[in-house]
Order: C-alpha cells, then sequence, then structure tokens
C-alpha cells in the first residue's frame, strides 16, 4: 500500500566520486557569479542614487501621434494629440543596470514582438503635455522597477546580529 501512494521509497546515497567532485566544482564556478552580483548591486544603488538628477536623454525612444478616442466633440477628430512613446530595448538597457532588465521585460508596457517598452498618453488635448506624460510614465516604471529589483544595503546592526548567531 505504501507503494502504491507514495511510490517506491527513496534510494540510499551512493558516495560515487564523481558526484563530490561535480559538487566542489559547481561551488568554485559559482564564487565569482556573486561578486559580479554584489557588484552589481552597488553600481544600481549609484545610479538609482542619481537617477533624478540626470534624466533619460530623450533621443532614446521615437514619438509619434494619431487621434485620441473617446469624448471630445470635434476637436478630437481633427487633431493628433494622442503620444505613443515607443522605446526599444536596444537604446535603453545600455543606460540602466543589469538588475533591471529581467523586470523591464516582465513589465505591462513590454512589447515582446518589437523589443520595445510603448507607452500611451491620452490624458490631455495638448500633444506637448502627452508627450512629457509619455517620459514621466517611463520615468517612473523605471523608479519603481528600480526599487524593487535593488536590494538595500545590510545594516551593520544586522551585519553584527547574523555574526553573533
Amino acid at each position: 500500500m505504501y507503494r502504491h501512494l507514495h511510490g517506491p521509497p527513496p534510494l540510499p546515497f551512493s558516495s560515487s566520486p564523481t558526484l563530490i567532485t561535480r559538487a566542489f566544482a559547481s561551488r568554485r564556478a559559482a564564487a565569482p557569479a556573486s561578486n559580479t552580483t554584489h557588484d552589481d548591486c552597488l553600481a544600481a544603488r549609484q545610479w538609482l542614487a542619481g537617477f533624478d538628477a540626470n534624466p533619460l536623454p530623450r533621443h532614446v525612444g521615437q514619438i509619434s501621434f494619431s487621434r485620441s478616442g473617446g469624448p471630445g466633440g470635434q476637436n478630437v477628430n481633427k487633431v493628433n494629440s494622442k503620444a505613443t512613446l515607443k522605446v526599444p530595448l536596444a537604446s535603453l538597457l545600455p543606460l540602466v543596470p543589469r538588475l533591471l532588465h529581467p523586470s523591464l521585460r516582465a513589465s505591462r508596457y513590454f512589447a515582446e514582438r518589437s523589443e520595445t517598452l510603448v507607452f500611451h498618453a491620452e490624458e490631455s488635448r495638448k500633444q506637448a503635455a502627452n508627450v512629457e506624460s509619455c517620459y514621466d510614465k517611463l520615468h517612473q516604471l523605471l523608479k519603481t522597477t528600480a526599487k524593487h529589483a535593488i536590494p538595500g544595503e545590510t545594516s551593520q546592526a544586522q551585519k553584527d546580529r547574523v555574526h553573533k548567531l
């Protein structure tokens, strides 16, 4: 009955030399990756600290205009006030830390076919205001993504507490 419900009993651990060698080899190979992760975290924290002071260049994306929908009378039918900002990841990823890359690809603004981030704004009747809204959305996406993806620094009290354990 035991075998039917839970499957066969586990096999005893065999201590062959190949398994032990592989375990040590994988630990040695993983050590440099942890150093680069720590360096990536430091670089990402520095980037985030200076992010508001150094905004992204405007040429990183392409703006296009179209007619917006919804109420607005004849103005909606005559004026191309809706702004669409398309930011190719190839031009954006070199400007942001590596820790943000997977989160940006997972964001709701990511268009997988074209490998771009796409932002729309049609809140205002003015093109310039909608363009600014698109860039604000990009800025907010990068800021919130960075706050979630970049781990904070460990305080000295926490380091001492862990060291005592």
